[in-house]
């Protein structure tokens, strides 16, 4: 798995202070996308040991751990997700963990990794549904707390 960058002061991607993490890779290529730049999972630095140790390291001091994209939730990006998911549950087991993805709950529902996931937003960006509901791009998606 390749990521684009990663915020370890983000106020914006889930409640209270968070380290965000944008992985690379996305297959639902939405119109009007914001992080174009993550479509391509080649595109980006690989997501190392190391770079999962100090992106771990740095939620030390934080509420919780949001992952964003590109998609988490792409078939190449699900094991590295999974293994980082565990990892911050066995470290930090009163933090949350917020995922945004394009896909539907009702298509990843099975997935080991949701049962990490506190928090879960779904569905994919359309730029002809404009929403204020907070931490959403667009009206169609969910926010679902799946409670981990």
């Amino acid at each position: 798995m390749n990521y684009d960058r990663y915020y370890t002061c983000d106020l914006v991607n889930g409640e209270g202070v968070r380290v965000t993490l944008f992985v690379t890779g996305c297959a639902h290529a939405c119109d009007g996308c914001h992080n174009r730049s993550t479509w391509d999972r080649k595109s980006g630095r690989p997501f190392t040991p190391e770079a999962r140790e100090e992106l771990l390291s740095r939620c030390a001091g934080h509420d919780g751990l949001s992952l964003s994209g590109g998609d988490p939730l792409l078939p190449a990006n699900r094991d590295e997700i999974l293994a980082l998911c565990r990892m911050f549950k066995q470290r930090y087991p009163d933090k949350n963990i917020w995922l945004w993805t394009g896909y539907d709950y009702e298509e990843i529902r099975e997935l080991e990794i949701l049962q990490f996931v506190d928090v879960l937003i779904d569905g994919r960006y359309r730029q002809d549904l404009p929403t204020s509901k907070p931490w959403r791009g667009s009206d169609n998606q969910r926010l679902l707390r799946l409670g981990a």
